[in-house]
C-alpha cells in the first residue's frame, strides 16, 4: 500500500514537505537560541563562583525572555453556538533580557586592620587620583566632572608614605578635611571679657570647645602637617600645668597674663580653607614681595580610628601626642545603585542607568558639621612661578550640596562577596540540564530532517 506522501502529487506534496521542514527548522532555531542563552547564563554563574572570595563583589544574574513568535492561526471570538478559539503560535527560543547586579550589602568580614572599611547601607566610597579635584572650574560641567571619581564598595584603605589615605591601587579616598578645632589658637572663643582677641569667634550652637571644624571642599584625605609653634599653659594650685588657648593666656595686647606660661612645641598645622581652597600647611621663608613657600613636614600618626556613624578619621600624633581629627569620609549616592556600570577591579561608574551622583555625609547632618557646599579644588591656585596665588579664588560646584545618609562605616573589616555558593551551584545544575535538553532537541530535529529528505517520492 503506498504511503500517504506517495499518494500526494505535484504541488500538494511539495507544500507538505516545505511545511514539515519549516516546522522542524523552527525547532532547531529555538534550540540553538536556547544553547546560546544558557551559555550566557553559565558565564554569569561562572563569574559569580570565581568571585566567591572577592571582597565587595556584587553578584549578577541573567534574566531570560522569550524570542519571536509565528502565529499559525489567530484567535476568534465565540458565537452563539460555538466557543471562541485561542491563537496558535510557535516561538523561536529565548534571549537574555538583562544581567542585573545585586548591590545589597554583603556580610561583614573582620580583618583587624583599623583602616579597613565597610559601608553598611547604600552608597560607594569615592576614590580617584590626587588631581581630579583640581579639574573643577566653576562651570556647569562640574557636576558631570564629579563622575570621573571611581565608585567602590571595597574599603581596603591605609595611609601611604606620602600621607594620603588610599586603597591598594593607589586611588586616594575623597572626603572632607579637618581644618582646625573650636577653641584653638586659630579659633579662640569669645568669653565676653575685655581681653577677648579681636579675631575670637562665638561658639556655634551645639558645638563645644575642641570639636573639629571641617572644610566644605571635597578633597583627597591626607595627614595634616606639624610645625614649631607655641602652646600656652597655666599653673594650677597643685603645681600641675594645664593647657589653655591663646584667648585665655594673652591679654588684648598679646602679652602673657599673670600665672600663664608659653612653651615652644610641635603643633598640628591644619590645612587652611576658604576662598583660596584647601591648602597644605606651608610657611613663607622669603619675603612678602618675594615669597619662598616651603611645605611643612607631614605628621606621623598611630592608633587610627574611624567613627562608625560619621566616618570621622582620628589618630594619635607621634609629634604632639594629641588625638587629632584628620577628616571624614564622603560617600557617593545614586538613585539606582543597580544601574551603575562595572569598570572591573571592583570599580563602578555612575551613568544614565544609575541617575545623578551625589556627595553624601555619613550618618550625620552636613550643616551641623559646617559642610554646606562642595568645593572640589585641592590646592590654592598657582601663579606663573608655581607659588600659591593669594588673589586666586576657587569656584564652588554650583548647586551641589552634600546629602545625608544613615549608612554607617564599619572599620577593621571588609564587605564579603555577595556570591551565594549554594544558590549558584543549584543555578549551574539547572542551566546544565537546560543546555542538555536543547542539544537533544537539535539531535532529534536533525534526525527527523534526515528522514524527511530520504523519504521516498
Amino acid at each position: 500500500m503506498p504511503s500517504p506522501s506517495a499518494r500526494l502529487t505535484g504541488s500538494g506534496r511539495r507544500q507538505t514537505e516545505r511545511s514539515n521542514v519549516s516546522t522542524m527548522t523552527g525547532a532547531m532555531y529555538a534550540a540553538i537560541a536556547g544553547l546560546r542563552t544558557h551559555m550566557q547564563n553559565l558565564n554569569v554563574i561562572g563569574n559569580n563562583v570565581a568571585n566567591v572570595n572577592t571582597a565587595g563583589y556584587k553578584s549578577s544574574r541573567a534574566i531570560f525572555k522569550t524570542s519571536l513568535y509565528t502565529t499559525m492561526t489567530g484567535g476568534s471570538d465565540g458565537t452563539p453556538v460555538m466557543g471562541g478559539t485561542n491563537p496558535s503560535q510557535i516561538g523561536y527560543g529565548s534571549n537574555v533580557s538583562t544581567i542585573d547586579i545585586d548591590m545589597s550589602t554583603g556580610n561583614y568580614n573582620v580583618t583587624g586592620k583599623p583602616t579597613d572599611c565597610m559601608l553598611d547601607g547604600d552608597g560607594f566610597f569615592l576614590v580617584g587620583d590626587k588631581e581630579i579635584a583640581d579639574n573643577f572650574d566653576g562651570t556647569a560641567n562640574d557636576v558631570d566632572r564629579l563622575t570621573s571619581l571611581k565608585l567602590t564598595r571595597v574599603g581596603n584603605f591605609e595611609f601611604k608614605a606620602d600621607g594620603y589615605f588610599a586603597n591598594n591601587d593607589g586611588n586616594c579616598v575623597y572626603g572632607f578635611l579637618c581644618v582646625g578645632k573650636y577653641g584653638d589658637e586659630n579659633h579662640p572663643i569669645k568669653t565676653g571679657g575685655a581681653n577677648d582677641p579681636a579675631n575670637a569667634i562665638d561658639l556655634p550652637e551645639g558645638k563645644k570647645i575642641g570639636d573639629p571644624i571641617f572644610s566644605d571642599q571635597l578633597v583627597p584625605l591626607r595627614y595634616p602637617c606639624f610645625k614649631e609653634g607655641v602652646k600656652y599653659y597655666k599653673e594650677n594650685a597643685d603645681g600641675t600645668l594645664e593647657e589653655v588657648t591663646a584667648a585665655d593666656a594673652l591679654d588684648q595686647n598679646g602679652n602673657l597674663n599673670a600665672g600663664f606660661e608659653a612653651k615652644k612645641a610641635k603643633v598640628i598645622a591644619y590645612p587652611t580653607a576658604g576662598s583660596e581652597g584647601v591648602t597644605d600647611a606651608r610657611v613663607n621663608t622669603g619675603t612678602a614681595d618675594a615669597p619662598v613657600w616651603e611645605d611643612l613636614p607631614r605628621g606621623k600618626f598611630s592608633g587610627i580610628s574611624i567613627d562608625k556613624v560619621t566616618g570621622m578619621i582620628s589618630g594619635t600624633s607621634y609629634e604632639t601626642g594629641e588625638v587629632v581629627t584628620i577628616g571624614c569620609i564622603a560617600v557617593g549616592l545614586v538613585t539606582n545603585p543597580n544601574g551603575v556600570t562595572n569598570e572591573g577591579d571592583n570599580y563602578y561608574k555612575a551613568g544614565p542607568g544609575s541617575g545623578e551622583l551625589n556627595v553624601a555625609i555619613l550618618g550625620g547632618n552636613a550643616e551641623a558639621m559646617g559642610i554646606t557646599q562642595v568645593n572640589a579644588s585641592k590646592y590654592v591656585a598657582r601663579d606663573a612661578n608655581g607659588n600659591p596665588d593669594p588673589n586666586a579664588t576657587v569656584p564652588v560646584i554650583d548647586g551641589l550640596s552634600p546629602r545625608t545618609t544613615e549608612t554607617k562605616c564599619l572599620s577593621s573589616g571588609l564587605e564579603m562577596s555577595k556570591t551565594d555558593l549554594a544558590q549558584e551551584i543549584a543555578n549551574m545544575i539547572l542551566t546544565q540540564r537546560g543546555y542538555q535538553a536543547n542539544t537533544r532537541i537539535i539531535t532529534v530535529t536533525d534526525s527527523m530532517l534526515e528522514e524527511l529528505v530520504n523519504m521516498k517520492r
